[in-house]
């Protein structure tokens, strides 16, 4: 079943990627960024490719050449939310084929710390060579939403910190939609020897790729979840799941908590506000622990009470709508609410948002 939803997904960006000046692959905006970058590549002293440590393969960035004046590091970001055998076993296949090779979660300071260690080690290399001026220049290169900004923020304070620099930090734009930066920005993030780091916008490549590497892409945020439909990576998300052993690790979670919204409540599940001044409607904090946790112990729970055949699309359909109807609980969804609506609230605004974090 997930194969068919592969292929699905795979021919609807085809079908965008074919349409020359698309607003979502390989934009206007992405050709141009691709210019400057490959503009700017001989003339940074390290280049950085900031890959997804879950699709290390498919968020692959190589349709800029490096310059031979130029070393790489390839970085494999966002390493706590990929499954670590496996990003440790793409680390030794990556160093066998002789590239510096890096994993790092952006949003841990000892992770970040590590990586500027071995920045600044590249660079006192760089410079024992005489490959190498004063000030060093690192640019970080990659598909959108690889996290490259969180990364440079992430270097520009800790950097700054380190060498007890004063002075106004630094942000580069972050978000969990794709294609948030629209220019090349410089952070300071070392002193003595000065380090740069240059931010730069998300590319993807221009040319199609196959059904398997788009929808990993779409399924890990590189792509707007508009583009394929919520309700079409939801599936592809469960598919994946269902046929695989990652579900049985929740067996000891606890059960389900968390109280359904009262209809009055569900009336005011809205993230706009009354007014200027006045009171938010509330919305369920769908980023605690608990709920996350509820989310993992349903999804187990019907996957392992489930026998049959998924490969049968009646079955895997079968199972799909008993996976939504046990959300209701975990989302805090009233039941009343119905299928199609529950679809477009509670999967794809929290499944698609938290498959980061379940896994």
């Amino acid at each position: 079943m997930a194969g068919r939803i592969v292929l699905n997904i795979g021919k609807t960006i085809k079908k965008v990627v074919e349409k020359k000046g698309s607003s979502w692959w390989y934009t206007p905006h992405m050709a141009a960024a691709s210019r400057a970058i490959a503009n700017r590549i001989p003339l940074v002293d390290i280049v950085v490719q900031v890959r997804d440590a879950r699709i290390p393969f498919s968020s692959t960035f190589e349709h800029l050449n490096v310059s031979n004046s130029s070393k790489q590091i390839i970085l494999l970001n966002k390493m706590d939310l990929a499954n670590r055998s496996q990003t440790k076993k793409w680390t030794r296949y990556l160093e066998e084929q002789r590239y510096v090779c890096c994993e790092v979660n952006s949003h841990n300071k000892e992770s970040i710390k590590g990586f500027l260690n071995l920045l600044q080690s590249e660079v006192k290399e760089l410079k024992r060579n005489g490959q190498s001026s004063h000030t060093t220049t690192v640019m970080l290169v990659g598909i959108p939403n690889s996290g490259k900004s969180a990364l440079a923020n992430a270097l520009h304070q800790i950097g700054r910190i380190s060498a007890e620099e004063k002075g106004r930090l630094k942000h580069a734009a972050v978000s969990p939609n794709p294609g948030e930066t629209k220019e090349i920005s410089s952070f300071k993030i070392a002193s003595h020897p000065n380090i740069f780091v240059l931010d730069t916008p998300g590319v993807l490549p221009p040319d199609i790729i196959d059904d398997e590497v788009c929808s990993k892409l779409a399924l890990t945020g590189a792509i707007a979840d508009s583009l394929v439909g919520e309700l079409k990576l939801a599936q592809y998300f469960l598919a994946i799941l269902s046929t695989s052993e990652e579900y049985k690790k929740w067996v000891k979670l606890p059960r389900i908590k968390t109280k359904i919204l009262t209809g009055d409540q569900q009336g005011n599940y809205s993230t706009v506000s009354e007014g200027k001044m006045g009171p938010k409607k509330h919305v369920p904090d769908h980023t605690q622990d608990s709920i996350v946790n509820d989310v993992r112990r349903t999804l187990f729970e019907t996957v392992s009470s489930f026998s049959e055949n998924l490969e049968d699309g009646e079955n895997f359909a079968e199972l799909y709508k008993l996976h939504l109807m046990g959300l209701h609980k975990a989302f805090q969804v009233v039941p009343g609410i119905g299928i199609a609506a529950l679809s477009e609230i509670s999967v794809s605004s929290t499944v698609l948002n938290k498959r980061n974090r379940i896994r």
